[in-house]
């Protein structure tokens, strides 16, 4: 049996934190969680400390969800979990289907499972906006890496070992998701993706607003173009396999 461990990075997130850990604790008890908190200014670190059998990681300062990601990353590899699963602290991600992630890398589909919102009905709605922007930056890491990932921007994603060593160790900062994956296809990694039904945001705000959403995807897509340039040095466990698919 995989030793599980559910990464949830929080800023802010006092509203909701409880509630997410809850309807973990619900539907995988037998998941070890710990909660990276990003700064908060809140009582995001004093709720999540309070309830039983979470741990919690406390960042001296606010370095956005990749640095946040990388440290629950870099403790679960240290800590010899098999697979770390994102799950982002405020209500949207569906705890309910953490078990399909999680079951796709336990029967080897692939290194990385990603819950896309796009091949399946779902609570949530972007704005056109923001569809077509999401729509747009696929296509474009669809271009470079191939593979037919429909929701490149989704946190909701499991890994495998071998794939948190990776990130572990290179990360991308701001927002991660969409570089991630050309960095893990980089690595020989395989990607694919199932159908998850995303929930509406419960609580706080998200980081990306409308009239931001241009400059993010100009802002993403060039740290991508720039990766396809970088030199990565080989992963410790041997020469990379696989390829990036649906």
């Amino acid at each position: 049996m995989s030793r599980v461990l559910v990464i949830i990075p929080a800023y802010n997130e006092e509203a909701t934190i409880a509630a997410v850990i809850a309807k973990l604790r619900q539907h995988a008890p037998e998941y070890d969680i710990v909660v990276v908190d990003d700064g908060s200014s809140d009582r995001t670190a004093a709720i999540a400390a309070g309830l039983q059998g979470v741990r919690v990681l406390q960042l001296p300062y606010n370095l956005g969800i990749g640095g946040a990601m990388q440290t629950g990353y870099k403790y679960a590899e240290r800590a010899g979990y098999d697979v770390g699963v994102q799950c982002d602290a405020d209500g949207q991600h569906p705890v309910e289907q953490i078990r399909a992630l999680v079951a796709r890398i336990e029967d080897a589909s692939g290194d990385v499972v990603v819950g896309s919102r796009y091949v399946a009905d779902s609570d949530y709605h972007p704005t056109f906006v923001r569809r077509v922007g999401k729509s747009l930056l696929s296509r474009w890491i669809d271009l470079l890496i191939g593979g037919g990932i429909t929701d490149t921007t989704s946190g909701f994603r499991a890994m495998n070992r071998r794939a948190m060593s990776v990130v572990a160790r290179t990360y991308p900062e701001d927002y991660p998701e969409p570089e991630a994956l050309v960095i893990l296809h980089r690595h020989g990694l395989k990607v694919i993706e199932i159908p998850v039904n995303m929930h509406p945001r419960q609580g706080g705000t998200t980081s990306i607003r409308p009239h931001g959403a241009a400059y993010y995807m100009v802002k993403v897509a060039l740290a991508i173009f720039i990766d396809l340039f970088r030199h990565y040095a080989p992963r410790k466990d041997g020469p990379a396999h696989g390829s990036q698919q649906r």
